[in-house]
């Protein structure tokens, strides 16, 4: 195995994620999740997130090092995410991986939590062997809080953000109309399970920003806020008449509805830009339908599309890891302390405050 070897660290929501990587070769994915804390509360409390953090870091750190079988004085570099996220969340890595860096004298590269699901999908494994990935290509990110449509020139130096939701993410709208339904959280496994025995054309539910009128000023932006009302009304509609609300059938057309737009939104970059490549990331990702539709239209469209495995979709420290050392392979010097936790760190910023 050749390549520096990086120790990752991802807190930018409610899995702290350790990964570490030498060069391309992933050596260890360790999660720590505070998902069944939430579970409570029905979403993510970020006060939760952070405490939940503070306790699994060095534990999780442990059990990476002890997996990939390397100590903290073997590694070549440490790897943070420095946003987008949660606020206080990212506060807890940001200060670890500083804390590590300085007192091993190891360099430290923060970096930007969306780029690092795209540097998820080029690490290899003694089970996984992938082809480099291909440039120019389309990613389409979609998870709990983020929903975003990019351009990517190279994974290093030019990623271009070509929409992103402007309301509800994707996974945000999977767990409140799983609340709707009465279905537990997290809403997407849910969600996917009910529509297992659910028509998904029975109820024509809205595709947000799809329209003519819509197209000008949002093509590649996503909306589900309107989609997550719109169930609403039709489930409040079915009780008011005394109805029994067919949950199977509601999940299973409100599913179809955010697949529709998400992969009709990324197959129109694809011809738009003259992309034939289609990368996949994200938790929502998991969702077999998703994935099933992305597929069969890509292939329609000719268009070739990539998904990392799905212990990579979720978030992770190995995709942190994995980017930065794409980073230092192509010279880029370390990031010097000055930077912070940046909640809304644009996607166009892969590496921050480099010295």
């Amino acid at each position: 195995m050749t390549g520096p070897l990086v120790l990752g660290i991802e807190t930018s929501c409610d899995e702290t994620g350790i990964g570490i990587v030498r060069g391309r070769q992933l050596l260890s994915n360790t999660i720590a999740s505070s998902m069944d804390e939430h579970a409570r509360y029905g979403g993510v409390v970020p006060e939760v997130a952070a405490r939940a953090h503070l306790e699994a870091l060095q534990p999780t750190i442990e059990r990476a090092l002890a997996e990939a079988k390397v100590a903290l004085h073997d590694l070549d570099a440490i790897a943070v995410t420095s946003g987008p996220g949660l606020a206080g969340a990212l506060m807890v890595g940001v200060g670890a991986a500083k804390g590590l860096a300085v007192s091993l004298g190891k360099p430290l590269y923060a970096v930007n939590h969306l780029v690092g699901h795209i540097a998820a999908d080029i690490l290899t494994s003694d089970e996984r062997a992938t082809a480099p990935l291909e440039y120019p290509t389309i990613a389409l990110l979609v998870s709990g809080g983020h929903t975003s449509l990019l351009h990517v020139r190279d994974l290093t130096t030019d990623v271009e953000l070509l929409g992103e939701t402007v309301d509800d993410a994707a996974g945000e709208a999977f767990d409140k109309v799983a609340r709707l339904l009465g279905l537990p959280y997290p809403g997407g496994p849910q969600i996917d399970r009910a529509a297992a025995e659910g028509d998904p054309s029975a109820i024509r539910f809205p595709r947000g920003l799809s329209k003519a009128s819509d197209m000008a000023k949002h093509r590649y932006d996503f909306s589900f806020s309107g989609l997550k009302t719109a169930v609403a009304r039709w489930v409040e509609r079915a009780e008011s008449n005394g109805e029994e609300v067919p949950v199977a059938d509601v999940a299973a057309s409100f599913r179809e509805a955010v697949v529709d737009v998400l992969v009709t939104k990324a197959l129109a970059a694809c011809a738009d830009r003259g992309v034939p490549r289609l990368l996949l990331g994200g938790g929502v990702i998991a969702n077999r339908r998703l994935r099933d539709v992305a597929l069969a239209r890509a292939a329609d469209a000719g268009v070739a599309v990539r998904i990392p495995p799905l212990s990579l979709c979720t978030d992770n420290g190995a995709m942190i890891a994995g980017l930065a050392a794409e980073l230092i392979s192509s010279g880029r010097t370390p990031s010097t302390l000055a930077f912070g936790a940046d909640s809304t760190l644009p996607v166009t910023e892969i590496q921050v405050s480099p010295s």
